[in-house]
């Protein structure tokens, strides 16, 4: 049963957790104009002191005191000692020395805080070995109590105010932009690294809809994301995180990684938290790899063309030669002597046929539409499959709709697919389509083959498809690492298709086989970068 306090104690109780409240919420305002000690030595009728736990050494430091006067540091021992450890009001008998020494006779002591962390201790220090009564017990047991729930949201509020300064030095400090939004798309917050990688200042953006960073299409489209994530709960993008294309305050576009991560906040309200990283750099730094690379390709097309195959058709004309003069004379090396002639014929054309494919004349003569042509109809030579190649649509025509770099990297994605459905897919027939759209240019490679077995998204993401079904909920991608050989030569078409300004995905048809769509923005509406 509680324990009724009389008006006499009830009352400094009072006023003691008026104090306590209004220093737990204004700080440093003092309703009452006297310290805890002052209350309890009024009340009690005896010098009081409130003792701070020194967290270096663990002993105690007086914070307050009233009628009584400190010496300085109190050791922890005895009495004290025992009041630390426990809950309860503890008789400060036998006095400890340090306190003895200052004319203290008796007392009482209570802690302030948890057995595994005291926060202070609350005292009655009288003159005399005087007796209190449960009354006094139960006050000083209450002002306690008043004086750990303060102590402790102090406590809190100051690990708060570390943990918020932490995260914001982390934030204004980090290279990454960082932004939040509320449900409806309004930027809440904007820290310098986005500031830096978008050009707006935060006062810019800060009550703006996130879409004013997107180009179109994402721009019109984003709204319509939240909508549906709101009505549906399927995500597209919050905890996968991909590859989304920005826009700077000048309107350039520019590749970035996009992680989006959801918080739910009190009510119900729920904060989504974008992770920004600007990889123009990192894509002009694989352009200019895949740039080399296809330099080195030329270097070894030209070799072999030059150099091996040249020195093929000069030892074929040697043995040919040499082959009409054993005929003539007769020799029975005849035959052999032609056998070879054949083999060489055999070897130059095969390292002729090499030379072609690593160098797509084709392409710079007459443009990507011919050269998917030509690849076709080599690759059905070479294979033995049916590859056709067709192009369509009322667009403008892509050798002056393409940058020479976008329709590069579009041929050897359609040779990389081709190849991949013979390897890989044992296709028997294999398509090559080219759609000619206003704004975008699309090439669709698509095969009768054992199909690819999962789902490779625009942004890079793998997930196998499950079966019978050919759609996938994008929450469950992953980052794209195939479990086949075919990893390598996915990625490089990923690549390719960014830096061609556009998106690659890969899936099963729904017949079976496997579809490779590559669609790519017209010059002029590609990234700036």
């Amino acid at each position: 049963m509680p324990h009724t306090l009389p008006p006499a104690l009830a009352v400094p109780l009072a006023e003691l957790a008026l104090r306590e409240l209004a220093q737990a919420g204004f700080g440093e305002a003092d309703a009452t104009g006297r310290t805890e000690a002052m209350i309890v030595a009024d009340a009690l009728g005896a010098p009081a002191a409130l003792f701070a736990v020194d967290p270096d050494t663990g002993g105690l430091v007086s914070d307050a005191t009233a009628g009584w006067a400190s010496p300085g540091p109190i050791p922890v021992e005895g009495a004290l000692l025992e009041a630390l450890r426990g809950p309860a009001c503890v008789p400060l008998a036998p006095v400890p020395d340090a306190l003895a020494a200052t004319g203290v006779g008796g007392g009482l002591a209570v802690r302030i805080g948890t057995t595994h962390r005291p926060l202070a201790l609350l005292a009655v220090l009288p003159p005399d070995a005087r007796a209190f009564g449960p009354d006094a017990r139960a006050f000083l047991l209450a002002a306690a109590a008043a004086l750990h729930a303060r102590f402790a949201l102090d406590d809190t509020r100051h690990a708060l105010d570390e943990s918020q300064a932490r995260a914001l030095a982390v934030l204004e400090t980090t290279v990454d932009g960082v932004l939040t939004i509320d449900e409806r798309g309004t930027i809440e917050s904007y820290n310098p690294g986005a500031a830096r990688i978008f050009e707006y200042a935060a006062d810019e953006v800060i009550g703006q809809n996130v879409t004013v960073l997107m180009p179109e299409p994402y721009h019109s489209e984003h709204d319509g994301y939240l909508e549906a994530y709101r009505t549906t709960g399927v995500r597209r993008i919050i905890g996968i995180g991909r590859e989304v294309v920005g826009r700077r305050k000048s309107g350039a576009t520019f590749p970035m990684d996009l992680a989006v991560s959801e918080v739910s906040l009190p009510g119900g309200r729920r904060l989504f938290t974008g992770f920004v990283r600007d990889i123009s750099e990192r894509r002009l730094l694989e352009r200019e790899v895949l740039r080399i690379a296809e330099a080195e390709r030329r270097r070894i097309g030209q070799d072999l063309h030059d150099g091996l195959g040249q020195e093929l058709t000069a030892i074929g004309l040697f043995v040919r030669n040499l082959a009409r003069t054993l005929d003539a004379e007769g020799s029975g090396a005849a035959a052999d002597a032609r056998q070879i002639v054949e083999m060489l014929d055999g070897a130059d054309a095969h390292a002729r046929g090499l030379a072609r494919s690593l160098v797509p004349v084709e392409l710079e003569q007459n443009g990507l539409e011919a050269a998917l042509g030509r690849l076709a109809e080599r690759a059905a030579a070479l294979y033995g499959v049916a590859v056709t190649a067709a192009t369509d649509g009322s667009g403008p025509a892509e050798a002056s709709a393409l940058t020479p770099d976008a329709a590069s990297n579009l041929y050897w994605i359609a040779q990389e697919a081709v190849s991949n459905a013979v390897q890989h897919g044992r296709a028997a027939a294999i398509s090559v389509h080219l759609v000619r759209g206003a704004e975008r240019l699309r090439l669709r490679v698509e095969d009768d083959g054992v199909g690819f077995g999962g789902t490779l998204h625009g942004g890079g993401a793998f997930a196998p498809d499950a079966p019978g079904d050919d759609t996938l909920d994008p929450g469950v991608a992953a980052p794209a690492r195939p479990v086949d050989h075919r990893g390598m030569g996915l990625r490089i078409m990923h690549y390719r298709a960014h830096l061609a300004g556009g998106a690659l995905d890969i899936r099963s048809g729904a017949r079976g086989g496997t579809i490779v769509t590559c669609t790519v923005p017209l010059r002029g509406t590609g990234f700036s970068v």
